[in-house]
């Protein structure tokens, strides 16, 4: 454990509260993944923990500290009623952990680590984890109900880590698959990054099909060749209502067009840029160091590398600003990439006279 939570907990314990590790922390801990998102439960009030750490409060009445790479929030134990559009109608802050831990979503996210390292495990997370098993906490029906987002967590799990789902959880994300549709494309999109963004990306995508997700939010895909950037991942798939940024759009767009054209040459490099090739390289199966040889060799890489500029064109044409203009640019660049003409301004001054 790292010294900087070990501290956070012992300064709660010291003042007679109750804290524990859990969640992802204490799970990715067990399985060897380094992680620095940390939850800490704690029979600590909201304003217990404003006095001792000196901060507001955080969306869930705790405490959110961010030291060095840590990003530390901490909670106190509470117990959840009735669930309406996927949050609780009230919560009651409580003194007891396994209460607690029962409102958490799965068995393996529920293991908790006290200020020793010593793990205590109330509700069988660890045997689940062992097992490499995916199982909700509670009834899988009623708790994907409550919240359907847990549909889209239990298939991120099952891929990032590689675990099988529950066959009881399996059967009531089968029966319960058309409530992803009450989820915003935001955080339909939280969950796809994350699935798309794991080398086992093609585990999660099947599990979409098989539990028949893939139709409700409309995503279709061919062949998906893994790519370390994310927009390399959208280009080659389609879904339904997700946001995008202006420039991802445009980025998924320009990828795309590159793929179509299966060749990465001195011409997609001038017209697409660097980054465009290099991600189009990861799913046409063409190294970035082939494709950054390419590009540094390149006799121009931008209009403004042309050695004469457009009132130079005009004189040596005696030609007016026009539409003429940006063809004879488009011909003079074809011409230098293929390497016919060199970029040397008494070269295309000859050119433009004999082509004039």
């Amino acid at each position: 454990m790292d010294k900087i939570i070990k501290c956070i907990l012992k300064e709660i314990n010291e003042h007679g509260f109750e804290s524990y590790l859990v969640g992802g922390y204490v799970r990715d801990t067990l399985l060897g993944i380094k992680a620095y998102d940390v939850d800490i439960c704690t029979s600590a009030l909201p304003k217990d923990l404003h006095v001792l750490f000196n901060v507001v409060s955080n969306n869930y009445g705790g405490a959110n500290l961010k030291i060095e790479n840590y990003n530390i929030d901490i909670t106190t134990f509470r117990e959840e009623g009735e669930y309406k559009s996927r949050h609780p109608e009230n919560v009651k802050y409580i003194t007891d952990l396994k209460t607690d831990l029962e409102r958490r979503d799965f068995t393996i996210n529920a293991i908790v680590m006290d200020e020793s390292g010593k793990v205590i495990d109330l509700l069988d997370g660890v045997n689940d984890l062992n097992n490499r098993t995916i199982k909700m906490i509670g009834d899988p029906f009623k708790r994907l109900k409550d919240d359907p987002l847990r549909i889209l967590r239990a298939i991120r799990f099952a891929t990032v880590l590689d675990f099988e789902i529950d066959d009881e959880l399996k059967d009531a994300l089968k029966a319960n698959s058309s409530l992803v549709s009450s989820l915003s494309g935001e955080r339909i999109r939280e969950e796809l990054d994350k699935i798309l963004r794991s080398p086992n990306f093609k585990k999660g995508l099947k599990l979409f099909s098989d539990l028949g997700i893939d139709k409700i939010i409309g995503l279709s895909y061919n062949d998906v060749f893994y790519t370390e950037d994310l927009m390399g991942m959208y280009s080659q798939i389609k879904v339904l209502d997700i946001p995008f940024t202006n420039n991802e759009k445009s980025n998924i767009i320009r990828i795309t067009e590159v793929v179509k054209k299966n060749v990465i040459n001195y011409e997609t490099l001038f017209n697409y840029g660097l980054y465009i090739n290099i991600v189009a390289g990861m799913v046409l199966n063409i190294s970035a160091k082939k494709i950054n040889g390419m590009y540094k060799k390149m006799p121009i890489k931008d209009r403004n590398d042309i050695a004469v500029d457009g009132n130079e064109i005009m004189d040596i044409l005696s030609i007016k600003p026009g539409k003429i203009l940006k063809e004879i640019y488009g011909e003079l660049i074809t011409e230098i990439l293929s390497g016919r003409l060199k970029n040397k301004k008494s070269d295309i001054k000859k050119y433009l006279l004999k082509r004039k």
